[in-house]
């Protein structure tokens, strides 16, 4: 009976610290996906945003065609 007992608490035990290691590697995979999400969302998004619009009213309205390609498209 002392023997059940003692195998159900170290059992009951392993699982307790397996449980909580698994969740703190969960919890630490998260946090950094979501501080990496956020970085990139907050910092790098809006300078590609600012380089995007400079470089698409900057560009000339209408690329010149080379004649071999006037050419392809015509027929």
């Amino acid at each position: 009976m002392i023997g059940a007992l003692v195998t159900f608490f170290l059992v009951g035990l392993a699982t307790l610290v397996v449980a909580s290691i698994a969740l703190a590697i969960l919890g630490a995979v998260f946090s950094v996906a979501l501080s990496l999400a956020g970085f990139l969302l907050f910092k790098v998004a809006p300078i590609m945003l600012i380089g995007y619009l400079v470089v698409r009213f900057l560009a000339p309205k209408h690329k010149r065609l080379s004649a071999a390609e006037r050419r392809w498209i015509e027929s």
